[in-house]
């Protein structure tokens, strides 16, 4: 058994793929109109056979309540790897992406955590 898709919830998709490929570097792989909303991932340009990321449309009432909750607690939605984390970092500010502070190493790991735009706050990490 492996993880195939996992999803990250967003109050506007197209918002969010602008986000995610534009800023991220991320590709849409996957973008199927369902009704009111798409099936809309992204993947890695790297390794676009990985884990699909689905930018989930917040149609669900609790989700937002959850998505909000998560945002006020300071808490990441989810977690991308970086190779180089003072690199992607300035390169994320160059592009206008607002971090919550810098980089900061915890242990075997350096972190640093952005808003979205799309209500999410995400976590990026290099292990050393």
């Amino acid at each position: 058994m492996k993880i195939i898709v996992t999803s990250v919830m967003v109050d506007d998709q197209e918002k969010a793929r602008n986000f995610y490929t534009e800023k991220l570097g991320f590709r849409v792989k996957s973008d199927i109109p369902v009704g009111e909303y798409n099936w809309l991932t992204v993947v890695s340009p790297e390794d676009e056979h990985s884990v699909e990321l689905l930018l989930e449309p917040m149609a669900f009432g609790p989700a937002r309540v959850y998505q909000k909750e998560l945002f006020d607690a300071n808490i990441p939605a989810t977690m991308f790897g970086v190779d180089d984390i003072q690199e992607t970092y300035d390169k994320l500010l160059e592009l206008g992406v607002k971090f919550k502070g810098e980089p900061v190493k915890m242990g075997n790991v350096t972190i640093a955590i952005f808003e979205d735009t799309c209500g999410n706050l995400i976590q990026i990490a290099e292990q050393h």
